[in-house]
C-alpha cells in the first residue's frame, strides 16, 4: 500500500510541484490550501506524514500541528518555510516536528525526509502494537519499552511462554522481574489457569516447606488441618519463585526433586502428589557466585535456569525512561484525581540523567510523590527528590559513568559546544568544523539540549 502524504501549504505552484514530484516516487499524495482544509481531509481519509507550511492564513504550521495531533497520534509533520532562521528549525521540533524543510529545497531533500518519518512512524506503530498484546497480557501491569534491550528481552520472553520449559529472571531489585513472569504466564497456554507468587526471603524458614509443599493434619504443632501447598494451588497454571537465592538449603533438595519428579510430598505425607506447575524463579542474587560459595546448589541452578532472561537495570534503558514517566503519571493522575499532566524539561532530564539505584520501582515512586506535590499541572524540579535533583548526571560519581556510550555522547556534546564557542554560534560554520551537516548538527543541539 502506497504511503500517504498530505501537503499543506497556501503556495498553489508549489503544491502542485510536490504533488508531481511526490506522486512520481510512488505516493499517494492529497493537498490542502489551509490548515481548516487540512483537518477536514484527514477527517475523512487518515494520512500517514503531512507536509505543511509554517505561515498560512488563518491557522499557521505551529497551531496546526496540535490538531492534527489530535485527530492522529504520533502522525510525523514536517514544516516547511521561506523565513527559515535556525531558531525557528530547533523551535518546530521542539513543538514536535519530525523535522524542518527551509524553502526552496530539493526533491531529493523532500523524498528522504518523508522516507526517514514514514519508517518512524512504522516503528512507533509496531512497538504500539507489542505494547498493547502485553498490555492485555499483564493487565494493569503492563511492560512499558521502546529501547533495545528490553525490546530485545521480550522477544525472548514471547518465545519462552509459549512451552513448559522453566525460566529463571535475574536482575537488580526493582527492574520489574515479577511483571515479566506474569507476562510470561500470561502469553503461555496456561494463562487460565492460576499464577501463584511466592517471596521465599519473605516466609520464615521453619514454615516456607508446609507454604510450598502444604502438609499433614497434625504434622506439627498447629496444624490441626491438612492444607494444601502453592504447588499444588498452581497445578495446571504457573508458579513464580521470587528471590530463589534465599531458599534454605535442605528446601533446595526438596524443590529439585519436584522439578525432576513432578510430584510434591506435604509434610507429614508418606505419599506424594503430582503436580503439572510452570516453575518460573527470580533473583536479585549471582547465583554463579553462591554456587561457588557452597550456598546454592549447582543441579538445581541447571534445572532453573533453562530459559535465562537477563532484566536490564534501568540505568541501561534510559530510553525507557520518558516512556515509563508518562506511564506512571497516566495512573497515578487518575489513582489521585489530580490534573497533573506533563513535566518540565528540566525535570525529565534530571529523571533521565539520574543513576536510579532502585530502577523502575524507584522511579514508580518518585512520581507518585512528585504528583502529589505539584501544584500546577507541570511536575518541575522542586517536586523531585533531593537526591534526584543534586545528582551527578552523566557523569561523575554515577555508576553508569562507566558506560563506553554515556562517554561518546559526553564528548560528542563538549566537541559540538567548542565548535559553536570556536564560531561564536554560527551553527553554519560549526557544522562545517565538526563536518556534519548543518541539519544534523540542528538535531544534536536539540537533542543535547545545547544552548548558544
Amino acid at each position: 500500500m502506497a504511503q500517504r502524504i498530505l501537503i499543506v501549504d497556501d503556495d498553489e505552484a508549489l503544491r502542485e510541484s510536490l504533488e508531481l514530484v511526490l506522486a512520481s516516487e510512488g505516493y499517494d499524495v492529497s493537498a490542502a490550501d489551509c490548515g481548516e482544509a487540512a483537518l477536514a481531509r484527514i477527517e475523512e481519509h487518515p494520512v500517514d506524514v503531512v507536509l505543511c507550511d509554517l505561515r498560512m492564513p488563518g491557522i499557521d504550521g505551529f497551531e496546526l500541528m496540535p490538531q492534527i495531533g489530535r485527530q492522529l497520534p504520533g502522525v510525523p509533520i514536517v514544516l516547511m518555510s521561506a523565513y527559515g532562521t535556525e531558531d525557528l528549525a530547533v523551535e518546530a521540533m521542539r513543538r514536535g516536528a519530525y523535522d524542518y524543510l527551509a524553502k526552496p529545497f530539493q526533491p531529493t531533500e523532500v523524498v528522504l525526509t518523508l522516507r526517514k518519518a514514514y519508517e518512524r512512524e512504522k516503528l512507533r506503530k509496531a512497538n504500539e502494537l507489542l505494547q498493547r498484546d502485553v498490555q492485555r497480557a499483564v493487565g494493569d501491569r503492563p511492560i512499558v519499552a521502546a529501547s533495545k534491550p528490553m525490546i530485545e528481552l521480550l522477544e525472548l520472553l514471547e518465545r519462552t511462554a509459549a512451552y513448559k520449559t522453566t525460566a529463571l529472571l535475574t536482575g537488580e531489585s526493582g527492574t520489574g522481574k515479577e511483571v515479566l513472569a506474569r507476562a510470561i504466564h500470561a502469553q503461555s497456554p496456561r494463562r487460565e489457569e492460576s499464577f501463584v507468587a511466592v517471596n521465599c526471603g519473605a516466609i520464615p524458614e521453619n514454615l516456607l516447606e508446609s507454604e510450598l509443599f502444604g502438609h499433614a493434619k497434625g504434622a506439627f504443632t498447629g496444624a490441626a488441618r491438612a492444607r494444601r501447598g502453592l504447588f499444588v494451588e498452581a497445578s495446571g497454571g504457573s508458579i513464580f519463585l521470587d528471590e530463589i537465592g534465599e531458599l534454605p538449603q535442605a528446601l533446595q533438595v526438596k524443590l529439585l526433586r519436584v522439578l525432576q519428579e513432578e510430584e510434591v510430598r506435604p509434610v507429614g505425607e508418606s505419599k506424594a502428589q503430582q503436580v503439572d506447575v510452570r516453575v518460573i524463579a527470580a533473583t536479585s542474587r549471582d547465583l554463579e557466585s553462591e554456587i561457588a560459595g557452597g550456598r546454592f546448589r549447582e543441579d538445581l541452578y541447571y534445572r532453573l535456569n533453562v530459559m535465562h532472561l537477563q532484566v536490564p537495570p534501568l540505568r541501561e534503558r534510559r530510553e525507557d525512561i520518558p516512556l515509563l514517566t508518562d506511564h506512571f503519571l497516566d495512573h497515578f493522575r487518575t489513582l489521585l484525581a489530580k490534573p497533573v499532566r506533563t513535566l518540565t524539561d528540566d525535570a525529565l532530564e534530571r529523571l533521565s540523567s539520574y543513576a536510579w539505584p532502585g530502577n523502575v520501582r524507584e522511579l514508580e515512586n518518585v512520581i507518585e510523590r512528585a504528583v502529589i506535590l505539584a501544584d500546577t499541572d507541570r511536575i518541575t524540579l522542586q517536586n523531585l527528590p533531593e537526591t534526584i535533583v543534586s545528582a551527578i548526571g552523566e557523569h561523575g560519581g554515577d555508576p553508569a559513568s562507566f558506560s563506553l556510550k554515556r562517554a561518546k555522547r559526553a564528548v560528542e556534546a563538549d566537541t559540538i559546544r567548542r565548535a559553536l564557542t570556536a564560531t561564536d554560534g554560527n551553527r553554519t560554520h560549526a557544522a562545517k568544523l565538526l563536518e556534519i551537516s548543518h541539519r544534523a548538527l540542528l538535531y544534536k543541539i536539540k537533542e543535547f539540549g545545547l544552548r548558544d
